[in-house]
């Protein structure tokens, strides 16, 4: 056992990597004829007990807390200029894939009897997949989500952005020039995405006279983006425990989020097909009108018309 243990410095926590069954086929060699439930009950008396990882580090071995810490500080400094001025701040962000069709939902809802669903979750069974994109503006407490039929793409992720300014956008804020984006650093909206960059100047900066700033959340900090834990924990609240069986009922209950704070969700459908693995040369990166932070250049820019 010497060589198959770890253990916790600090609480005393110890665990193997053997299963019972080999413990005990190991002692039977040595004599000792247990079974594998002895086994079980001699180890919980050692204080050991069956544990799954907990995800407890957030180290990365890219990222300096330094840093991480700064660029906070920075988003907020950003957010802070941007209300004072009266321009819109949205945080935007791709929510979890879901199969529309009669599938299993996780979560509870109160019926009279439980919702008979498939068995499996076989793509093959499925309406199609819903690919629901966010913007919530976190000074009105509004969201907007559009829920796609393909794939989550930075074309996609713009398109999104574009449908809520038309639909939402342009009307709450009629007078702005300037938006500010909060967004991870990865996915669709990824630092690091040339695509993202240059759909943003084409179809909304150039398109609408909008200048954007956009401000990336350093790796592995996505859930302090907003739209988490304002707008997507309150959509999965809503649908917990119901069966997506069409596009309609999953935009109903996107629709229909409320919070006791007094979040309102709008939604559309986008049936759009995206490509991926679309490139953007450097020669067209070099055209864009963009302007890199001298703080975090990976994580900060401003895009012009």
């Amino acid at each position: 056992m010497d060589r198959d243990t770890a253990g916790d410095p600090i609480s005393g926590l110890k665990w193997t990597r053997k299963t019972t069954q080999k413990i005990a086929d190991e002692l039977k060699r040595f004599g000792q004829n247990v079974c594998a439930n002895t086994v079980g009950r001699l180890l919980r008396k050692l204080k050991f007990s069956l544990k799954v990882n907990h995800k407890k580090n957030e180290a990365n071995p890219n990222l300096n807390p330094a840093d991480r810490n700064q660029q906070f500080e920075l988003i907020q400094q950003y957010r802070e200029s941007f209300e004072a001025n009266g321009f819109p701040v949205i945080s935007v962000d791709a929510k979890k894939k879901e199969l529309i069709g009669n599938f299993k939902n996780n979560g509870n809802a109160y019926s009279r009897e439980p919702d008979p669903v498939n068995v499996y979750d076989f793509l093959t069974l499925a309406i199609g997949k819903g690919v629901p994109y966010g913007v919530y503006d976190t000074t009105m407490n509004k969201g907007f989500v559009s829920v796609g039929t393909n794939y989550d793409t930075p074309s996609f992720a713009v398109d999104s952005i574009e449908s809520w300014w038309k639909n939402i956008g342009k009307f709450e804020y009629p007078d702005t020039s300037e938006i500010l984006i909060l967004a991870d650093g990865g996915g669709s909206n990824s630092s690091r995405s040339r695509v993202w960059k240059y759909e943003l100047q084409q179809n909304i900066c150039a398109k609408y006279g909008l200048k954007i700033t956009v401000c990336h959340y350093p790796p592995g900090c996505s859930k302090w983006n907003p739209i988490e834990h304002r707008l997507f924990s309150a959509i999965s609240r809503n649908w917990a425990g119901i069966p997506l069986r069409t596009y309609e009922l999953m935009l109903n209950y996107i629709k229909t989020t409320t919070t006791k704070k007094g979040l309102k969700v709008e939604a559309d459908i986008n049936l759009k097909q995206y490509e991926r693995g679309v490139k953007i040369s450097d020669v067209q990166m070099k055209s864009l009108p963009i302007l890199y932070d001298s703080t975090f250049p990976k994580w900060n820019y401003t895009i012009s018309v």
